[in-house]
């Protein structure tokens, strides 16, 4: 029987290759194609300078669209983790890593998923009281930031800043004053990681594009939905968080 640091080893030890290009679930293809490729990358799985597939086969094992491809490549560009070359030897290599200007401190990198399960507690209660006791004028202030978040999609600092208020909104039509303290607590936490992510236009459409999802099911009163729209969308930050973020 092997012992345990075996045990432990062989916990640690990296997936195959194919793990990484395995076909991703649908609901958050988009950052699920960004933990993958950039875990992979940060595992050393996907070395520097090592070309990716083309495109049309990435999208063929990974099971997903070419624009939810490029989404997840625009994202890993920008956070330079992936580069692209053009001409006949061109395509998408692996950057040689290169760290952040002002680098996330360690507590922040060993307590991120922590942080994550503490919105994950706050929202899914906020949701679900939301959609029980959210009044129409509550509602339509929510459905105004969303669409003022439609419009700040190629500013991220204004995006941020809207995305906050329709969190904090969403726990004020709960009613609950502490529902609303906890809720700027999360986002505070929240936006110092986010800082340290990639955020291409396409991204922030496709959480707004969840916010609408979530909002709806709130209006209609439909819990179990919000709670499923809510769970979608808090996910999908912590998968880019998984792919993006450095290792502690």
């Amino acid at each position: 029987m092997a012992d345990v640091s075996e045990q432990r080893a062989t916990a640690r030890r990296p997936p195959p290759l194919d793990a990484v290009f395995a076909p991703v679930r649908s609901y958050t293809a988009f950052e699920e194609t960004v933990d993958r490729l950039g875990t992979a990358i940060k595992l050393g799985l996907l070395a520097p300078g090592s070309r990716l597939p083309a495109e049309r086969e990435l999208c063929a094992r990974l099971g997903i669209a070419r624009s939810t491809l490029r989404q997840a490549l625009t994202a890993l560009t920008q956070s330079g983790h992936v580069f692209a070359t053009r001409g006949r030897r061109g395509g998408t290599f692996v950057s040689d890593p290169q760290p952040p200007a002002v680098p996330p401190s360690p507590q922040m990198l060993t307590q991120w998923r922590e942080t994550c399960d503490q919105r994950l507690a706050v929202e899914l209660a906020v949701a679900v009281l939301a959609a029980e006791r959210g009044e129409r004028s509550d509602l339509d202030a929510l459905d105004v930031l969303a669409t003022t978040l439609e419009d700040a999609l190629e500013d991220f600092a204004a995006y941020r800043q809207a995305d906050i208020r329709l969190h904090v909104g969403l726990a004020e039509a709960t009613h609950s004053a502490r529902l609303v303290r906890a809720m700027t607590e999360v986002q505070g936490a929240m936006t110092d990681l986010i800082a340290y992510i990639a955020h291409p236009p396409q991204v922030l459409a496709s959480s707004n594009a969840q916010h609408r999802r979530l909002l709806a099911a709130v209006r209609e009163r439909d819990t179990m939905r919000a709670v499923r729209a809510m769970t979608e969308h808090l996910q999908g930050t912590e998968h880019v968080l998984a792919g993006l973020l450095p290792d502690a």
